[in-house]
């Protein structure tokens, strides 16, 4: 007996070759991807950065005008990541797959469209060309970054990131940042409170690293 297939005049490559090909078996994008596709416009995020949108403060408050930050505080360089990147920690921090008391009704009070265009305007400005610090970073952070960690299984940070602030993908940022923010997201990876990572890949990394590690490792880019 012949079957449905068969009698349909189709063979079974055919039949799964059109279900590769229809829309229906195909991977959906991510929604802070289709956010970027829908609109290549900076301007409305240039006004956001600068003074706001109701609810949401103007990022410049924390981040500094030109997307840097002040000396000291724990909040990351803007300046130059990728939009990709900025968009989906933006939709991570409105949905609730990151988790930040200050940031997260910052980004519920934004759209998709105000998501895409800030991450647009950040992504468009320069990377700073001065350093957050001066001072030489630890020899242990230099090793961990560039060569990793063979004895705890820790991979060099330029395998992913890349080897300077350029980052070594859309949603793999370079790692040049502040000590303070670097080193408050290796101690959030560790413990769990953040996890927006895919895979818990960080999770895992910095689950193998102590406070020693953590420290020159955060001195390190930040004298990058």
């Amino acid at each position: 007996m012949k079957s449905a297939v068969a009698v349909a005049g189709l063979t079974l490559t055919a039949v799964v070759t059109a279900q590769a090909q229809s829309p229906d078996f195909s991977p959906k994008p991510p929604a802070w991807q289709i956010a970027l596709a829908a609109s290549n416009d900076a301007t409305a995020g240039a006004t956001i950065a600068t003074a706001g949108k109701g609810a949401a403060l103007a990022c410049a408050s924390c981040h500094g005008a030109s997307g840097v930050p002040a000396a000291g505080v724990p909040f990351p360089r803007l300046a130059g990541l990728p939009a990709e990147y900025l968009a989906k920690q933006l939709f991570d921090y409105r949905d609730g797959a990151r988790q930040n008391n200050v940031m997260t009704p910052i980004a519920k009070a934004l759209d998709d469209a105000d998501i895409a265009s800030v991450a647009r305007h950040y992504s468009s400005m320069q990377m700073p060309t001065t350093k957050t610090t001066n001072a030489k970073p630890p020899e242990r952070g230099w090793q961990l970054a560039r060569y990793g960690d063979n004895a705890s299984a820790l991979p060099a940070c330029i395998d992913c990131h890349g080897s300077d602030w350029r980052g070594g993908g859309p949603i793999l940022p370079g790692l040049t940042q502040p000590a303070s923010y670097t080193t408050a997201q290796l101690n959030a990876f560790r413990s769990g409170d953040r996890k927006n990572d895919g895979d818990g890949v960080m999770q895992a990394f910095a689950k193998r690293m102590d406070d020693a590690d953590i420290q020159a490792l955060a001195a390190y880019y930040a004298s990058e």
